[in-house]
């Protein structure tokens, strides 16, 4: 079989494992990344590719953190500073949700926390007559954009474990924290000309007079119940060790110098993040008096190990795929994005989309990059992660339509047109121009 008919095959392969694993859902893309990976050694001989061990285990330590943190009631005493936050600016929601959705999540390195904001943003919005898709969808969008800005999240996990090493985690916050700042302002500033005002929405002014929805002065703000002692300063631990990290990854000499394969450096970010993340678990363990059993049971856990097992099974395929089809794929792909920058952009914005999973996007794609263009530039255009909002499959997209009951925040029959649509172009747009600039300035 010719090397072109055999990576076309392969390719198939990868793709329909993709497909599946998506329908499947929850670990089942990870799984079935595996089984793929599996079809291309024993069926096309392919030599088995390099697991993303590194990432991998970071995603453990930075969920094991963040579940115990969970379990203190930290992030409970988090989504309500964020909702002070917004219901102190009521009439500005549209401006203030989404940046505070963007800075809570690059806090907490998980776009989980955005789910407990989604009834205050609504029902904030309602209350005071703003159209609730205006700051529902731009809000759900920026929460994205905070994946690769954050030190934490399982994304950036896989992202530094691909970089040389003289490109930082200093270098990549450099260019994701101010491009993804500038990009919720005006996805802000532009959501808020998206549809009619309230008092102008026939769809909303019938579902009002047959009851289907009440009025905005029946709804009431939701009563938080009282968190406990041990809430605040679980979070405190964990943002302390998300400072420590960050920190460290600015100044290399804090680092301790170690001694790797004969080679000596400082400490690689890799381990600090997993030493880090740990201690910070232990330590809300034992301060807070935590039961560790009631760690594994955090809805945190479950969805940071989903993250886990997905970027594991299908970054291990795609690899795969890419070691053993370097003439055939990865060099001509190298070739195009050389001669088209831009494409990179597009390739990580569509992976994105297909897959749901920003971890495995980014094993998948930054490889081919980093043949042909800089670190700086390929960062600029990382953040086109949000391309996972490109079909309403998330949970957070869902969760914002089903309770907008005005029908304002809809999906419709084309799969790739909805309430996120706009919000997510003008991110996707603004967030990798700005990421350019500052690339091309900085570096």
């Amino acid at each position: 079989m010719s090397p072109t008919w055999q990576a076309v095959l392969e390719g198939l392969v990868v793709l329909l494992a993709i497909f599946l694993g998506v329908r499947t859902g929850g670990i089942g893309l990870g799984l079935w990344g595996a089984t793929g990976t599996a079809v291309l050694i024993f069926v096309f001989g392919a030599d088995p590719g390099s697991p993303p061990i590194d990432a991998f285990f970071i995603i453990i330590a930075v969920i094991t953190a963040s579940a115990v943190m969970q379990a203190a009631g930290g992030i409970d005493w988090l989504v309500s500073i964020a909702s002070r936050i917004i219901r102190r600016n009521p009439r500005r929601i549209t401006l203030v949700a989404p940046l505070v959705a963007f800075a809570f999540t690059l806090g907490a390195g998980t776009s989980n926390i955005f789910f407990a904001l989604i009834p205050v943003i609504y029902e904030t919005s309602y209350r005071n007559g703003v159209r609730p898709e205006r700051p529902l969808a731009a809000s759900t969008v920026t929460s994205a954009l905070g994946i690769t800005a954050s030190p934490v999240s399982a994304a950036m996990a896989a992202y530094l474990t691909l970089l040389p090493d003289d490109f930082t985690l200093a270098d990549i916050l450099t260019i994701t924290i101010p491009a993804s700042i500038v990009a919720c302002v005006v996805t802000s500033l532009v959501q808020n000309r998206i549809g009619k005002n309230l008092a102008d929405d026939q769809e909303y002014q019938a579902r009002l007079r047959a009851g289907q929805v009440p009025s905005p002065a029946e709804v009431g703000a939701d009563q938080h119940a009282a968190l406990p002692k041990t809430a605040a300063r679980s979070a405190y631990v964990f943002l302390a060790a998300v400072v420590v990290i960050v920190v460290l990854g600015l100044f290399d000499e804090l680092r301790p110098t170690v001694t790797v394969d004969k080679v000596s450096g400082p400490l690689s970010m890799t381990i600090v993040i997993e030493v880090v993340m740990f201690t910070a678990a232990l330590v809300n363990l034992l301060w807070n008096r935590v039961p560790p059993g009631d760690v594994v049971k955090e809805p945190l856990m479950e969805s940071g190990l989903v993250a886990a097992i997905a970027l594991f099974g299908i970054a291990w395929m795609a690899d795969t795929y890419l070691v053993n089809n370097q003439e055939t794929v990865v060099n001509p792909l190298a070739d195009i994005v050389k001669d088209h920058s831009w494409f990179l952009a597009v390739a990580i914005f569509l992976v994105a989309g297909l897959t749901t999973s920003q971890s495995a996007t980014t094993r998948t794609i930054i490889p081919i990059a980093l043949a042909s263009l800089s670190p700086a530039t390929i960062t600029a255009m990382w953040p086109s992660l949000v391309g996972v909002w490109l079909f309403p499959a998330n949970g957070s997209q869902i969760a914002a339509v089903n309770i907008d009951k005005t029908g304002t925040t809809r999906l419709s029959k084309v799969p790739i047109w909805h309430s996120f649509t706009i919000p997510m172009l003008v991110s996707w747009v603004s967030v990798v121009l700005v990421g350019l600039l500052i690339a091309s300035l900085a570096f």
